[in-house]
């Protein structure tokens, strides 16, 4: 492993990039990150003593994974969603598997955990415990892999993630004429090449149980649920890959957000979007480069497996933004506890809040324990 990271610490080193480099500029500043972290883990007396960037479990992009390593964790995704579900029927009546149970709890929690104080360390946790879903559960031995979204923005629909392969996480849906999808409130996204079940690869016949509760994909016959959207609802996988949504999440983008926004609150902001000034931003880009039900569907999201190695990407951004200066950014916290809008004057979010998303999933954290990837219940890094 001390390999590895000797690698690193060289490609942190290198001289800035150029137009002409074959070196992505987030690589290098996720380089950067990682020898910052070794040399903030080595000088924080409150370090925890078990865990160090030495011997944390690598997290991988997925393209750098091997077609056997793809396999596995393929496999082990849909090993998860064909055990039974552990939630509560009075709950989410409409979940039938492990996966539904991850869906559910996003749908119930939506309006607390987006444009809040805990967005970042809730999904991350929420990535994480679904990670250990896979391994506890379904026998994967991998990390939780991630999508480098500017590495293909150009073309996401070809990328190892959505070329359609048996290595894939499926690609497109067929193509059903549909009407634009208006991703943030002004923001419309022109109707791509899909909108109807994907395909081919993996994920073909994968079962969508629960929602929508608000879907942006306008094909016929696809509407919100009526009341939490945590009813029985089995539909196919619909997906609508956009390379204009992409657009959002390109290198530029990614490096743009690290190394210009200084405060917590500003980068997460700026990551999840100025909609008012017509700027998606790498999270809802993110999304709406998948788009389809439910990948479009700010509440059912999670039910397309394609989530979770978003929302990785989503967490190696925000380490590799807190690992630029560790000392100061790893224990910080602000904004609201709701969405803006939802309620008058909410309080602040604090590092002692909760992080209660379920017994089924993960036992409750506050903030505070969620913010250093290599302490709490974690103990993994960013390649």
């Amino acid at each position: 492993m001390r390999s590895v990271f000797s690698l690193l610490a060289a490609v942190a080193a290198l001289a800035p990039v150029t137009a002409a480099s074959p070196v992505d500029e987030w690589d290098v500043l996720a380089g950067k990150a990682l020898v910052n972290q070794i040399r903030y883990h080595a000088t924080n007396p409150n370090a925890s003593e078990t865990c160090t960037p030495f011997n944390a479990t690598p997290r991988r992009e997925w393209g750098s994974l091997s077609k056997k390593e793809r396999r596995e964790y393929i496999d082990a995704a849909l090993c998860l969603a064909s055990k039974p579900s552990k939630s509560d029927p009075s709950f989410a009546p409409g979940a039938r598997n492990r996966h539904d149970d991850f869906v559910a709890v996003h749908i119930n929690q939506t309006m607390f955990i987006h444009s809040t104080g805990n967005f970042l360390t809730w999904h991350r946790y929420f990535t994480w415990a679904y990670e250990q879903a896979l391994r506890n559960e379904c026998g994967y031995t991998g990390a939780q892999p991630y999508w480098a979204w500017n590495k293909y923005a150009d073309d996401p629909v070809n990328s190892p993630i959505f070329d359609g392969s048996d290595y894939s996480l499926s690609g497109n849906g067929a193509f059903v004429p549909h009407n634009s999808t208006e991703a943030a409130p002004g923001i419309f996204l022109r109707p791509g090449n899909g909108g109807g079940c994907v395909t081919s690869g993996p994920f073909v016949n994968f079962t969508v149980n629960l929602g929508p509760v608000m879907p942006s994909l306008k094909v016929p016959g696809l509407k919100a649920q009526n009341g939490t959207g945590l009813n029985y609802n089995p539909r196919c996988l619909r997906r609508d890959i956009s390379k204009q949504a992409a657009q959002w999440t390109t290198t530029k983008s990614v490096v743009d957000l690290i190394v210009n926004e200084t405060d917590i609150w500003d980068y997460e902001t700026v990551m999840q979007g100025d909609f008012p000034r017509g700027f998606l931003g790498l999270h809802s880009g993110g999304h709406y480069t998948i788009g389809g039900d439910p990948g479009g569907d700010f509440y059912a999201s999670p039910a397309d497996p394609a989530f979770f190695l978003h929302h990785a990407g989503i967490d190696r951004a925000f380490w590799t933004w807190q690992n630029q200066k560790p000392a100061e950014r790893t224990y910080v916290v602000n904004g609201p506890t709701i969405l803006p809008g939802i309620v008058p004057s909410p309080p602040n979010a604090t590092l002692d809040d909760i992080v209660d998303m379920s017994a089924a999933l993960a036992a409750p954290k506050t903030i505070r324990e969620l913010l250093d990837t290599t302490g709490g219940p974690f103990c993994y890094v960013y390649l």
